[in-house]
């Protein structure tokens, strides 16, 4: 009979195998590297075979090793399967999930809706996680993720819904207006201080201007005084009157309402990248995930349609 110990091992031998090198596996599983290793060194010494090829580089299965994966694969798979089945007869959202959310538009969107579903379900343990590059739900076991834009071509075992289009719209601070004056056209841009999205490499992400179809937009460099690499961040610099910025509406409406940001260029606003939720399509019948599903779908629809409106 496998042990508790044994099918941890399993796991992240699995892990491993997936990610490629021991700190990759171990990022992903919350371990230490060093735990990840002696892990797969106890598996391989109580098969007595080595699983993986070690390079300077990275880990590569050994045939007997790709054997065994994929048997330890079938496995995990028919015991998941059969919890699915046994909490599918359940109603009340319980257990673990794992969520991932873009990091500014689930901080300040979706993160509040869940903070209340989390309070009415006392038997939900969330696993929560913000980022703003793209996650593949498969590789990383992750139930449920938002996502502004995404692949072409999602997954195959996953679920999506769109709930909304980005619109991209550029302001400024009233002081910094009264200033530097108002810019009437693209040109005038240049003569700003734009606070641009900075890159890890150092450059910056072009902004969005129309297209010739409506449903166009193209992308340009425009010249900048500040860069920096989040989206709340620009808000800041721009409410605090250091320039003009292209900023998603959903980050800057509240604001725009307030009068404490002016939209400027408006013929200049652009629609920008879809909004999607997605799911595994294997857990959407269990209440934890279905139930998660259509409240984000549902309140993120109406956050979405309201701004439309």
């Amino acid at each position: 009979m496998l042990s508790e110990q044994r099918l941890k091992g399993i796991a992240v031998f699995i892990c491993v195998a997936e990610a490629g090198s021991f700190t990759a596996a171990a990022e992903r599983m919350s371990l230490t590297t060093s735990a990840v290793s002696k892990s797969v060194a106890r598996l391989e010494q109580r098969l007595n075979m080595k699983l993986f090829a070690r390079t300077t580089r990275r880990l590569a299965l050994t045939d007997t090793g790709a054997n065994y994966y994929q048997t330890c694969k079938q496995i995990l798979a028919s015991l998941e399967e059969a919890e699915m089945q046994m909490h599918s007869a359940q109603t009340e959202p319980c257990g673990r999930v794992r969520i991932d959310l873009p990091a500014s538009y689930g901080k300040l969107r979706v993160l509040p809706l869940l903070i209340e579903f989390i309070a009415e379900h006392e038997l939900l343990m969330p696993h929560i996680t913000l980022t703003d590059r793209f996650v593949d739900p498969i590789e990383h076991d992750i139930d449920i993720l938002v996502r502004i834009g995404g692949p072409q071509t999602w997954p195959q075992g996953v679920e999506r819904r769109l709930i909304g289009i980005q619109q991209h719209i550029f302001c400024a601070a009233p002081g910094y207006l009264q200033r530097r004056g108002v810019p009437e056209t693209e040109r005038d841009l240049h003569e700003h201080g734009c606070v641009l999205y900075g890159r890890t490499d150092g450059g910056v992400y072009p902004l969005h201007f129309p297209g010739a179809h409506a449903s166009d937009s193209e992308q340009r460099v425009v010249s900048g005084r500040i860069a920096i690499g989040n989206a709340e961040g620009q808000l800041a610099m721009v409410l605090a009157g250091l320039g003009v910025a292209q900023l998603p509406s959903w980050l800057v409406q509240e604001h725009l309402d307030a009068g404490t940001l002016v939209q400027i260029l408006p013929e200049l606003s652009t629609i920008g990248l879809p909004i999607n939720v997605a799911w595994l399509k294997s857990r959407q019948s269990l209440p934890k995930v279905a139930a998660l599903v259509d409240v984000i779908c549902a309140r993120l629809s109406q956050q979405a349609a309201a701004k439309a409106g």
